[in-house]
């Protein structure tokens, strides 16, 4: 019997990674469509080959700088989770369940993007799908952290359209 279940486990976890590949290509169609065939305009050639060549500067440089921000936030996080815990704000509630998300997030979508970084230089297909996924953490987290919803969807719209836009110039 141990057998056939962990069997069992494995078909439901390889079906529910295959769905969730499923609707991120479904998302990826879709925004393809909006984001640049129907799109009201398209980015100049000059300014998505700038882009294509700046960004993973811009990537080094803001790791860098978010690195301190990040361990600062997670050093003040514990500092102040005792204080915010007397004053009814528990880590399951408010204030101390937003930051963990944001926290979480941040660190996830940061070390995506980095990953990407050797492959934006050579503009690779696979290092502009990371920074496509980091999008879609980034927006899951907004969402999840529920302070910033209406902002994570402007900045994944923006962002979309820029990356989708570039898109063309990261062959396989």
């Amino acid at each position: 019997m141990g057998m056939e279940e962990d069997t069992k486990k494995q078909e439901e976890s390889g079906g529910k990674q295959a769905d969730i590949k499923g609707m991120i290509a479904q998302l990826e169609s879709m925004l393809d469509e909006y984001m640049v065939k129907k799109a009201p305009f398209a980015l100049p050639i000059g300014l998505k080959e700038f882009i294509a060549n700046v960004s993973p500067y811009l990537i080094i440089i803001f790791a860098v700088l978010a690195l301190p921000a990040i361990f600062l936030a997670l050093g003040l996080s514990a500092v102040f989770a005792p204080f915010a815990m007397m004053g009814g704000y528990a880590y399951g509630h408010g204030w101390g369940l937003g930051v963990l998300i944001s926290l979480i997030v941040s660190v996830v979508v940061l070390v995506m993007e980095v990953m990407a970084v050797p492959g934006l230089f050579k503009r690779t297909r696979g290092a502009w799908r990371l920074l496509f996924y980091a999008s879609i953490v980034s927006l899951v987290g907004s969402i999840l952290s529920i302070s910033g919803i209406v902002g994570g969807v402007i900045g994944a719209i923006i962002g979309w359209y820029v990356l989708f836009q570039m898109k063309d110039l990261y062959k396989n």
